[in-house]
């Protein structure tokens, strides 16, 4: 058995890490509020931004853009979203588990493939493995703008333009509440699904619906990047404060099982003094 020291500096040490992990908790419960406003107050410029592409896209027929049209895979392209942080439970290991196994199912070598990462979790996990990262950015922080990501969500429209992979899939976490995050995939090009759940609207367009196209679609893609980072922004907070939550309880339950046996052994030794004072006493006489 341990000592009674032993015992006392372990109680102390976890008592510490238990204030650290609770102070984790209430930071991360205060920028999960501001993320999660951050998050919702993009999505009515999304809604608009959708509708009007669709009505351009789905609303006359003879108007074309290579972003809308499907071609032959020869590449495909992942742009997967991580923390740069970890303590978050399993908010970076989920998303990277179904990307790393969708690219095990649907390539069978590392040249079919090219993985652009955001986030230090998810460009370390790849570059381990000998994947191919051709783009990545890291240390965004909390407060995310998006001239912060801009060059790599233009950069991913433009490669696909130019031909570097024929479609790129997107992965990240989706957040639900702060209890319940989902990994999600998205098809983000070719734009071949665009639809608008308030139905089409008619627009007049000047000067033509090819040259509003032309400046729109790019930026429509890259406002589904930057939706999808503020998206899995909160959810990293709300992971990381559930994490903590539960690393706060799990210290808690073992200072009261330390507390309970430091209790009994220094009982044990308080009864072993005095049945040794009681046992030369006895002697004496």
């Amino acid at each position: 058995m341990a000592s009674l020291r032993d015992i006392k500096s372990r109680i102390t040490s976890t008592k510490k890490t238990s204030q650290i992990t609770k102070a984790m908790e209430m930071v991360s419960a205060a920028k999960l509020n501001r993320a999660e406003n951050n998050a919702k107050a993009f999505g009515p410029y999304m809604e608009k931004i959708q509708e009007v592409v669709a009505s351009i896209a789905n609303g006359s027929t003879d108007v074309s853009h290579p972003m809308l049209e499907s071609r032959p895979v020869k590449k495909t392209g992942y742009l997967v979203i991580t923390s740069d942080r970890g303590l978050a439970g399993a908010f970076n290991s989920s998303v990277l588990r179904a990307v790393y196994q969708s690219i095990q199912k649907r390539h069978k070598s590392n040249d079919e493939f090219v993985i652009i990462a955001i986030g230090k979790m998810g460009r370390d996990f790849f570059k381990k493995r000998g994947m191919n990262v051709i783009s990545e950015i890291t240390g965004i922080g909390d407060e995310t703008s998006f001239a912060s990501i801009k060059d790599i969500a233009s950069g991913a429209v433009s490669m696909f333009a130019d031909g570097s992979y024929d479609e790129l899939y997107m992965y990240y976490n989706h957040f639900v509440s702060a209890i319940q995050q989902d990994v999600t995939e998205k098809k983000l090009l070719p734009l071949s699904d665009i639809s608008s759940s308030k139905g089409l609207t008619s627009y007049e367009f000047e000067p033509n619906q090819e040259e509003i196209l032309e400046v729109l679609l790019p930026q429509y893609a890259e406002s589904l990047i930057y939706g999808a980072l503020l998206d899995s922004k909160a959810s990293e907070h709300a992971a990381r404060m559930t994490a903590m939550k539960n690393a706060t309880d799990n210290a808690k339950e073992l200072i009261n099982g330390l507390t309970l046996t430091y209790n009994r052994a220094r009982q044990a030794a308080i009864t072993q003094e005095i049945t040794e004072i009681v046992g030369g006493a006895a002697a004496l006489e």
